[in-house]
């Protein structure tokens, strides 16, 4: 769990420091889904994470289960906004280059590669949107899984 925690931490730094053009290439929106995968491992893994970690009625007093369900919380919330985040910053970006692209359309209406350039860009938007309602659904997964063991044991702040 540490090592992929360390290695979230790793590709968001990388994305921070990306250039936003690059999200327009073609080749980052399989990168995107690629980093999307990984930083959702948190989420894939979260059963086990709390099968191994919170005891049962047996071994109470030997593991803190209020501070291992704070850290998996406040892992879920920054994978959670982490991924948002970038979702949104892609879907922003593709929409301007979709808006722009429309414009020009309009000018020069007989263009078939303009045609073909924005069709592309639209569907780069439509799976970048798609993108957001799978993050709801393995959210909304997560969050149950987590509320459903970490009940007794922590209770999150209300933004939750």
């Amino acid at each position: 769990m540490a090592m992929t925690i360390g290695l979230l931490h790793a590709l968001l730094k990388w994305w921070s420091r990306c250039e936003i053009d690059y999200c327009i290439e073609k080749y980052l929106l399989s990168l995107e889904q690629e980093l999307l995968r990984v930083m959702r491992t948190i989420d894939d893994r979260i059963v086990h994470e709390l099968n191994t970690t919170i005891p049962t009625a047996s071994f109470v007093g030997k593991i803190d289960a209020s501070q291992t369900c704070k850290e998996l919380y406040q892992s879920l919330m920054e994978a959670h906004t982490s991924r948002e985040r970038i979702i949104k910053n892609c879907i922003a970006q593709t929409s301007s280059v979709v808006k722009t692209l429309r414009e020009e359309r309009e000018k020069a209406q007989d263009d078939v590669a303009l045609l073909k350039q924005l069709r592309k860009e639209q569907t780069k938007l439509k799976l970048m949107q798609s993108e957001l309602n799978v993050e709801e659904v393995v959210n909304d997964r997560s969050w149950k899984v987590f509320n459903e063991r970490c009940r007794i044991h922590y209770k999150p702040p209300k933004s939750q």
